[in-house]
């Protein structure tokens, strides 16, 4: 109950203990001394605990201030203009037939797609014939129990049947890990935040009548952008960490996200782990259908030598997962009430953000580029290193590191490799060479491409790029055939001087290609 609800009921119940012993005249008094003690506002206060005209309110102190001493007839019982709802007896059944069916949903109401104002309800109600105020439709309506609300959140969408078991195998995952020294985390993306001289929601402590001035309105500055805090949380060493895009939330940018975690806090907080939990939400760009999501994520794997699992909370229950309310809830307290006018704001805001319990949050901005509209494709999937958990596999799925092979040289990234069903081709049969070879031609010829795709591009814009190019495994658009496809189809010409229309068909593209 607010401060204000609080006086007006307290006044209300004086009113009625003390009017029935007063004539008229003194009830005015009364209540004028009561608006004047409160100050501004008061007079509509007093008026609604007594239920009075506020002319009513205002006579009264008005009487008080002239310091006249009045001696007049006193109104008798019952005298005095009637209420507009005593005069007319359908009038409150009639105010009542346009807010109810508006709260049933009623299609016929005529404010069924309108604001229930009091004045659209006088309005509507004088149009039906009746005469009655604004001021007249808001006592009736309290009389009757009503007030103003807005909406409650309680409503939740069709639950899922294994809802509750999928909280159940999250928290005795995360149990298992905690309890062998293992790192826990929960990620998601926080709301993106305009970059700029922005309203931001809540209040800040400044001089009366010295607001920080914002923009009227939130066009997105077109150099500024947005800012996209994809946010990592440690369980058990309440610590957080905030990756800072200025992109596009894609799944690349997520597990960039937890890579740059796990290079600068994770393996130091567990150097001896050789694995890693991941709870996340059903959807987005680190959702349970993605398959870009998982695909980064096994090079990663690949990368660390972590075996990551990872397991979603149930569709419609994003709400639970602990970086909402330990770290996401904490970040928004801190910057409210200050417009987020750079970048440089929003990091240093995040990491300034603690909390009595010794909540610590890292920052950095991330300026690369992640591309969007990405696809891997089945034959891509079907290779990942990636086991279903026996209970929701589609929920819970752990992705192991590839195996190193014994001369020490790594295997080449998935995309690197040739298209699905053309791994046959790089038997040294036909390429005329072992593996070691192949994989450092491929190495090289992969930087030699990505230097000379840096070139054309910075020949195009006349410059150099104003973000770097994501670490991840996509860069720049997707051509038809991959860099090892084009390797082997030259390999297949020169070397075994296979016509042109032939290799056509055995990589499914049309001769130009």
């Amino acid at each position: 109950m607010g401060r204000s609800e609080g006086i007006e009921t307290g006044l209300a119940a004086k009113f009625q203990a003390l009017f029935p012993h007063l004539d008229e005249r003194q009830r005015r008094l009364t209540i004028g001394a009561e608006a004047r003690s409160l100050g501004h506002g008061g007079i509509r206060l007093v008026a609604r605990a007594a239920g009075v005209r506020e002319g009513t309110v205002s006579r009264g102190a008005a009487e008080l201030e002239s310091g006249d001493v009045l001696l007049g007839r006193v109104r008798r019982v019952g005298g005095g203009r009637k209420r507009a709802v005593d005069l007319n007896p359908g009038l409150r059944p009639a105010l009542l037939a346009l807010v109810e069916p508006n709260v049933r949903g009623d299609p016929m109401s005529p404010l069924r797609w309108t604001v229930k104002s009091t004045r659209q309800l006088s309005a509507e109600l004088v149009r039906q014939g009746h005469r009655v105020s604004a001021d007249t439709v808001a006592a009736v309506l309290r009389e009757e129990g009503f007030s103003l609300q807005g909406n409650a959140k309680t409503t939740e969408g069709k639950q899922h049947p294994d809802r509750d078991g999928q909280f159940r195998y999250i928290n005795d995952q995360a149990k298992e890990f905690q309890a062998a020294g293992d790192p826990v985390i929960s990620v998601d993306t926080k709301k993106k935040e305009l970059v700029g001289n922005y309203k931001n929601g809540g209040r800040e402590w400044h001089r009366k009548g010295e607001p920080v001035r914002v923009r009227t309105h939130d066009f997105p500055d077109a150099d500024l952008g947005k800012a996209i805090p994809y946010g990592i949380y440690d369980l058990a060493e309440d610590a957080g960490w905030v990756n800072v895009g200025t992109d596009h939330d894609t799944a690349a940018f997520a597990v960039a996200s937890i890579r740059r975690w796990w290079h600068a806090a994770g393996h130091a907080a567990y150097p001896h782990s050789g694995r890693l939990l991941i709870t996340a939400d059903a959807g987005g760009s680190n959702g349970h259908r993605t398959r870009a999501w998982k695909f980064e994520l096994a090079a990663l794997a690949l990368e660390t030598g972590l075996e990551i699992s990872v397991s979603h909370f149930p569709p419609g229950t994003s709400k639970w997962n602990k970086i909402e309310h330990r770290l996401f809830s904490h970040i928004t307290m801190n910057w409210r009430g200050r417009p987020l006018t750079s970048h440089d704001v929003i990091v240093n805001s995040i990491a300034a953000t603690t909390t009595r319990t010794g909540l610590a949050i890292r920052a950095e901005l991330d300026t690369a580029l992640y591309e969007t509209g990405l696809r891997v494709s089945d034959g891509q999937m079907t290779a990942l290193p990636l086991n279903r958990h026996d209970w929701h596999g589609d929920w819970n799925y752990t992705l192991r590191p590839e195996e190193h092979r014994r001369d020490g040289i790594p295997p080449v990234l998935p995309q690197l490799q040739p298209g699905p069903g053309r791994a046959w081709l790089v038997h040294p049969a036909l390429t005329g060479m072992d593996d070691e070879r192949w994989g450092q031609l491929i190495g090289e010829l992969a930087a030699a491409r990505t230097a000379q795709r840096e070139d054309d591009l910075h020949q195009r814009r006349g410059g150099d790029r104003q973000k770097t190019p994501a670490a991840g495994l996509y860069t720049g658009r997707r051509p038809g055939l991959t860099l090892v496809d084009r390797l082997l189809a030259t390999l297949l010409y020169e070397r075994l001087g296979l016509p042109q229309v032939a290799i056509a068909r055995l990589f499914a593209v049309a001769p130009q290609t």
